[in-house]
């Protein structure tokens, strides 16, 4: 008999996802940058919270449902848009159709894999993201193409500084998958069989382009060629955060917040939410965790925009602590991946499951009866713990 593929932690999942995936592979998922100290922290600052559960008054039933944008979702949970999800043949679109087997959202990257016609025909509720890349003609295009597949939001990520250098080392990735490449790596991948067998069944080899960046009647570009559009495209200003805004015209995300002052500029901007995020520690290393930031930038501008989170989020109990400091839900990233790494389709809904019961859990033990009555007197919270970043100092004695 083989092994069992349903895995009961996140962890597990990660561990099956590193024995299965060649080394290059695994190697583009842990992400981090420099020292990988914000990576750490984004993980481990979940930890130093704690729960204050009740022990008599808990509900029987419980309602984990709220919606995000205007989009309704079982949970507060969110599929996060990373790009080129090659570790599966069926990639974004088997992610999209666990997500909406589980009735949450689908976020879809610019760089993925696999157009947003078929991840949309898959999730209904998909939202699109896109980075300030190419000329405003140029975006214009992409928003329509994803408006006209169904997208219902438009997430904007702009935090990307393009940090790079990782003192464990960074992963060998090709240009594009032909005959030299598959030599090259060859031996990085023929210990991997399974990983192999599976791409060799579906008729399929990975794929590195971009599909959702191709221009009309051109060619998609490979990942790499997008990246160099990205970077040779002048960073965008809050002028330009609002004019993507108002051209997209619907629901709009801004993701990658770490700031009050930003998080002000934001809703001057017109934006309907943003996520509290440091690019999975993929970005400023030595950034706070970002659920260190989340209390102050929820009590800023929660009131007026939905405020969600990003990073580190790898329990149910997570989800939980995010929303009794502020957030109105939450999005995940590397967890899901390691899923479809795992088990493919079957692998996320996996996750998705996990973290459900993770929250269950914890509304249940805290007394609760909806996710909505999470409050910061839920938590032990430590000393010192937060951060505030971007607020103004109170004045000092003088003298």
């Amino acid at each position: 008999m083989g092994r069992n593929p349903w895995f009961e932690t996140v962890t597990e999942a990660q561990r099956r996802a590193k024995k299965y995936l060649p080394s290059t592979v695994y190697g583009a998922l842990v992400a981090g940058s420099e020292r990988g100290r914000t990576i750490d922290d984004n993980t481990g600052a979940f930890a130093e919270l704690g729960f204050a559960p009740r022990v008599v008054g808990h509900h029987a039933e419980r309602d984990l449902s709220t919606t995000v944008l205007g989009v309704p979702s079982s949970m507060p949970v969110v599929i996060s848009p990373t790009g080129v999800q090659a570790v599966h043949p069926d990639g974004e679109v088997a992610v999209a159709r666990a997500a909406a087997n589980r009735g949450v959202i689908m976020g879809l990257s610019s760089f993925a894999s696999k157009p947003v016609e078929e991840v949309a025909e898959a999730n209904p509720n998909t939202f699109y993201q896109m980075y300030w890349t190419g000329t405003r003609d140029a975006m214009v295009q992409r928003m329509e193409r994803a408006r006209a597949a169904g997208a219902k939001a438009l997430i904007a990520t702009l935090d990307w500084s393009f940090s790079n250098g990782r003192d464990w080392g960074s992963p060998a990735i090709p240009e594009k998958i032909d005959l030299r490449a598959m030599a090259k790596f060859a031996p990085n991948v023929l210990p991997h069989p399974r990983w192999l067998w599976t791409y060799l069944k579906s008729g399929r080899i990975p794929d590195l382009t971009a599909p959702n960046l191709q221009p009309p009647g051109g060619e998609a570009p490979t990942f790499f060629g997008a990246y160099y559009e990205w970077m040779q495209t002048a960073p965008p200003t809050w002028d330009d955060v609002k004019w993507m805004r108002e051209e997209w015209g619907g629901p709009f995300l801004l993701k990658g917040v770490a700031r009050v002052d930003d998080a002000r500029r934001a809703v001057d901007a017109g934006v309907s939410g943003i996520s509290v995020s440091n690019h999975g520690g993929n970005n400023l290393d030595t950034t706070p965790a970002t659920i260190r930031l989340l209390p102050s930038i929820a009590e800023a501008v929660g009131g007026e925009i939905e405020v969600l989170l990003d990073g580190g989020i790898r329990r149910g109990g997570d989800v939980a602590k995010a929303l009794a400091l502020g957030a109105h839900a939450v999005l995940i990233g590397r967890a899901y991946l390691w899923g479809l790494a795992a088990n493919g389709q079957a692998g996320v809904e996996n996750v998705l499951d996990i973290l459900r019961g993770g929250l269950d859990s914890a509304v249940l033990g805290l007394g609760h009866s909806s996710v909505h009555e999470l409050s910061p007197d839920d938590l032990v919270v430590p000393d010192g713990f937060t951060r505030t970043l971007g607020a103004p100092r109170a004045a000092g004695p003088v003298g």
